[in-house]
Formats: structure tokens, sequence, C-alpha cells
């Protein structure tokens, strides 16, 4: 056959093809229209009765059966599922709704896995190590608030965790104000405050990106939205516990305790700075030159690995086991060999697993639309930019207070609140900043959440306690609300994300 009549017939068939297909997808969204009307819109009265079974059984299976939280939201899924089912929705639709909620996510689910293992390295590498040494020569008895809510600020930011400084820097805080004689419930709230900071800012925190990734915005976007407001709350906490340690300044510090740690360390690790703190330097600056977390993260691995192996001179096989399970130090004093324990793939499974299933039970909520006749009320009355802000951080602390978990508060409100700052024209770093500002910033406030249930049993020192006390917590959501209403620091859809 000739080339130019072989061509005619192959395009012709290509044609005949690609018709058919048009055809078969004409129908398939035809089935599709149809389809949809026959489903129903859930009423206002299932709604509410979907979302209160929601947060009853959370409530009531953390608070008072002790069930695990992810078991609680196995049922929930299940309640919500029978509900959407009772619409009209077939169990592959459900499904569908499930998994279009959490392929949503799969970029974050990447970056979960990453930050498990950047902290193993960190810890291997001796940069926390280096961190913590240098860190507790800050402390003096007339800037030790200060100093302490520094350090805690960077030992946040460098792993990523509140919990994880509470664990171990705040521990060792406590012991140091008792023996001073500071009260310690204002140590405990300067912890608290310091600890959220890096929680909130650090691009390895898990909260930090399962809100960027629930908003629909990119991390580091988000972490730019949040800086309009955190620094200045930050700030004013920093001044708020230089002025009240001043009146500390005769008392003394217990340098028999800090030296006792400082000799650990210096026994364990070699801290020369300009190596050990080159991986922390190398993911901060490829995230100011704005390079994928995924790149920037992987960078500092090798980075951190590499110091680990030949200038730490640790056996190869443990530091890449590490960044699967790393193991607990044995420098002997046990809030630090709790601190470099931490880090590793596994620890990351508990978080990835929730934000898993917490998505699943989003995307149903969503597309089933129970959120929308939830919310249409009460967002069709919102006229303002400063009162949509508003509303989503009392949501996120009305959802804390309900469910018990800044996670799932995080999640179901960017669910919530996503197409009303669409509609308000709103950047989603900004919804993904307010939903931070009402949910991360407010769970240590609270004592019946895990996160201050674990802050008030590990720092010995109860919630209500600390509470008044945790400056940042309380000023940051506030200092949001203000500059939402003075129109200060806010991001418009029309710009791009970074």
């Amino acid at each position: 056959m000739k080339p130019i009549p072989f061509l005619s017939y192959y395009l012709t068939d290509l044609f005949r093809e690609l018709l058919r297909w048009a055809m078969i997808e004409q129908k398939m969204r035809q089935i599709d229209i149809n389809k949809q009307k026959d489903l129903k819109e859930p009423s206002l009265f299932q709604t509410i009765i979907c979302l209160l079974g929601v947060f009853l059984m959370i409530s009531l299976g953390l608070f008072i059966l002790e069930i695990y939280i992810h078991a609680i939201i196995f049922i929930c899924l299940l309640w919500v599922g029978v509900h959407a089912a009772s619409l009209g929705y077939t169990f592959t639709d459900i499904h569908r709704m499930m998994k279009t909620g959490i392929s949503s996510a799969l970029p974050a689910i990447y970056i979960f896995v990453l930050i498990g293992m950047v902290i193993a390295s960190f810890m291997q590498s001796g940069t926390i190590a280096s961190l913590l040494y240098y860190g507790l020569d800050l402390l003096s008895p007339v800037v030790f608030l200060a100093s302490g809510l520094i350090l805690c600020s960077l030992m946040s930011i460098a792993t990523g965790t509140s919990w994880g400084t509470v664990g171990t820097i705040g521990v060792v805080l406590i012991s140091i104000a008792e023996v001073i004689g500071i009260p310690l419930a204002i140590v405990a709230g300067m912890i608290v405050s310091g600890a959220t900071f890096g929680d909130k800012l650090s691009p390895m925190s898990d909260t930090t990106n399962l809100a960027a990734m629930s908003a629909g915005t990119n991390l580091y976007r988000h972490i730019h939205a949040m800086l309009y407001t955190t620094f200045p709350a930050y700030a004013l906490t920093l001044i708020i516990y230089i002025l009240v340690g001043l009146q500390y300044s005769d008392y003394a510090l217990p340098a028999g305790e800090i030296t006792a740690i400082q000799t650990v360390l210096k026994s364990t690790f070699q801290l020369n700075l300009w190596i050990t703190l080159l991986p922390l330097l190398c993911l901060f600056g490829m995230s100011i030159k704005k390079y994928s977390p995924v790149i920037s993260m992987s960078c500092s691995i090798v980075l951190a690995m590499m110091i680990a192996i030949f200038y730490q001179e640790r056996d190869t096989i443990d530091v890449f086991n590490a960044l699967w399970l790393n193991n607990p130090g044995t420098t002997g004093i046990e809030n630090i060999d709790a601190l470099l324990g931490q880090g590793g793939i596994y620890s990351m499974a508990w978080t990835l697993l929730l934000s898993v299933m917490a998505l699943a039970l989003g995307g149903i909520l969503h597309q089933a639309k129970f959120l929308s006749v939830a919310l249409e009320r009460i967002i069709a009355r919102i006229k303002r930019t400063r009162t949509l802000m508003t509303t989503t951080i009392l949501s996120g602390l009305i959802s804390n207070m309900g469910m018990g978990e800044a996670y799932l508060s995080i999640i179901l409100n960017c669910q919530l609140f996503k197409d009303a700052y669409h509609k308000a024209q709103l950047d989603s770093a900004m919804l993904s900043r307010s939903v931070e500002e009402g949910a991360t910033m407010t769970t240590a406030l609270i004592p019946w959440t895990t996160a201050g249930a674990f802050y008030a049993a590990t720092l010995g020192i109860p919630v209500l306690d600390y509470a008044p006390y945790a400056f940042l917590n309380v000023i940051n959501p506030l200092v949001s609300i203000v500059m939402a209403g003075l129109g200060i620091g806010l991001l418009q859809r029309n710009r791009v994300d970074a």
C-alpha cells in the first residue's frame, strides 16, 4: 500500500474511533446527569443528625470510652456512608467520594513520610543535640522565660513537633525552673508557646502540612500567610516574657543539672555547629528559595546521613535503619534519650493513617453536600471578610472542644469553609491560616484535647493553670482577628499561589 493512502486510511480510522469514544462519553455524562436528578439533597434535619452523630461518637469514644481515634473514625465512616446511601448514592459513589477526598492529599502524604526521615536523620547527625547543647548556654535567671521561649521555638522548628519539644526540652526547663523557684505555671505556658510556634511554622510540622493540603494551597504559601500574624504575636509574647522574667533576676540557675546534660551530649556527639547545622541550613535555604518540599527535605536527609556516617562515625546500617525507626539515645538521661530516639517513617504512621481516614470522611461529607447544607445559612449571612475569618477561627476552637483532636478540626474546617473563601475571593492560604489559628493554636488550651492532656501529664501542670500564661496561643488568634478587621495581611485569590 502506498504511503499516502495508508495514512489517509489510518487517520480516518482514528477519527472514527475518537468519534465513538466521544459518543460513549456523552452518553455517560447524560447518565450521570440523570442520576444526579435522582439523588436527594440532605435536609437540614438529616444534616444535623449526621454531623451531630459524628461529633458525639468522637467525643464519647475518646473521652468516655477511651477508644482509639482511628477505630472511631471507621465507625463514623460507616455512619456517614449510611446517610449518603439514604440519599440515593451507591456504594461505588461513596467509594469514589472517599477516594477523591484522599487523592487530593497525595502530595502531602509524601511529605509526611519525609518528615519522619528528616527528624531521624537530624537526630543521627547531631543537629538537634547541637541546638540543645548551645541553647542551654542562653539560659540565665533574668531572661530565663525569654530564652526558654526561643529555645523551645528553635527546637520545634527543627523537629516540627510540639509534643516532642514539650516532652524533652520542656521537661528540662520545668525541672530547672523548679530549682530556681519560678512559678511552674508560667514556665509551662512559655514552653507550650514556644513548642506551638514551631509546630505552626515549621515545614516539617504535620499540622502545617495538613492545613496546607486540606485547604488546597502550597506549603510555602501557607507559611508565608501565617507570618503576617504569627510574627507580631510572637514579638508581643517575647516582650511579655522578658518583662515577667525581670522579677526573677536574683534567682540562681542549677548549674550542675545543665552541665550534666551538656556533658552527656558532648560525649555522645561531635558538636561543631559549622557541620551539624548544615542539614538544617540546607532545609531552610532551599525552602526560602521555594524548592519543592520533597526536594528540600530529601537533600537535607542525604546531607544529615552523610554527616552522621562520616563525621559522627555512626554505623551505616544503623543510620539507614533509623530512617524507618529511630532508636532511643544512650546518654543515661531519660528525657534526652527520648529526644534522640524520635523520628523515622514509623513515627508518622499514627498521623498519616488518621489523616487518610479523616480525609475519606471529609470527602463523603463534602460531596454528599452535608457540609454545604450545614453552612449555607450561616455563610449566607457573612458579608465581610473579617466575619468569615473570625467564624473560621471560632469554628476551629469549637471543633477542638467537641472532637478533642486538632487533626480532625483542621481537615473538617477546611472542608467546611473552602467554598466560602473562594466566593469571598480570598487566597486558599487565608483559609489554612485561619484554620491553624483556630485549631492548632487553641488545642493546648483545652484540658480534654489530646494535646492538652499530653502537655499536662508531661509537664505536671494542669491545663487551666498554664493556659493564661501560654501567651502566644492566646494572642495569635486575637491578632489575626484584629488584622482581618483592619484589612491587613489579607491575600486575595487573584494572586497565584507560589
